[in-house]
């Protein structure tokens, strides 16, 4: 598998607070990477670095041998960014959504229809081309925010809890998509949860990260077995190398509320 990420002591300090504190590791193509920690662990900075949203205090990182500080321009061209909080606008059509994404991205005006129409079939949201997106649940909602994402073919799609807020009906048909995706294109994905049993299913990695820094990274179930106790689950190996235990459906309205209180607690 080559290496698609590559990340080498990384950090981000906001005055005193060390968000992410020295990490490193690597993603390779077409991989299913999770970060599993707590609200507050760093998830969610880590990504915006590499995404080039942040400017790193130190360390570096590279997406497809480009650098996320020298060739920022060049790294967002090849990624696409789902993040916590509603990145649709609920005033425009499904297909107006995606028009918007598809000249943000400079696809050639000849290209845009049939990569949009493609980008809803294969999402199966073809009925709702024209429907305003107020008018849209949850689920559709993120499937339509995914879309928006991989509508310039990324080698790296990043999530930012990507199922928060969706009941578990909504939570398989996004999942479903990802593994579509990652079957098409050999797309990474690159997924922040607190979610264990998300974390668990749907990773090929883990990597626990709390307080900043990663304690672990490995398959699910190379974490369970070093925790040498008989029949763990996930959380038993969160708490065997973090020491700390994660506790943990509506419309555009009640979605973009769930984010939002999301997003404020970290």
């Amino acid at each position: 598998m080559n290496t698609i990420i590559e990340v080498r002591n990384l950090s981000k300090h906001f005055g005193d607070l060390k968000a992410v504190d020295g990490i490193s590791f690597t993603v390779g193509e077409g991989e299913f990477f999770s970060f599993l920690g707590p609200n507050g662990a760093g998830k969610s900075t880590t990504i915006k670095m590499l995404i080039t949203l942040l400017r790193p205090t130190g360390g570096v990182a590279s997406i497809d041998g480009y650098d996320i500080v020298r060739q920022a321009s060049l790294i967002r061209k090849n990624i696409g960014y789902v993040p916590q909080l509603i990145s649709v606008d609920g005033s425009l059509t499904a297909y107006e959504n995606l028009m918007l994404m598809a000249r943000l991205f400079d696809i050639p005006a000849k290209e845009r229809n049939q990569r949009i129409s493609e980008t809803l079939s294969f999402l199966k949201l073809e009925k709702q081309a024209n429907t305003l997106v107020k008018n849209f649940s949850g689920g559709m909602i993120r499937k339509l925010e995914i879309g928006q994402s991989i509508i310039h073919k990324p080698k790296v799609l990043f999530l930012d809890e990507p199922t928060s807020g969706l009941d578990p009906v909504a939570r398989r048909d996004v999942w479903t998509h990802l593994l579509e995706l990652r079957d098409k294109y050999n797309t990474a994905i690159f997924f922040a949860t607190h979610d264990m049993e998300e974390a668990d299913e749907m990773s090929d990695r883990v990597a626990i990260i709390n307080k900043g820094k990663i304690e672990i990274i490995g398959t699910t179930e190379e974490l369970k077995q070093k925790t040498d106790k008989p029949a763990a689950n996930l959380e038993d190996a969160f708490i065997f190398f973090s020491g700390n235990s994660l506790q943990e459906n509506g419309n555009f309205r009640d979605i973009a509320r769930g984010r939002r209180t999301a997003k404020r607690l970290g």
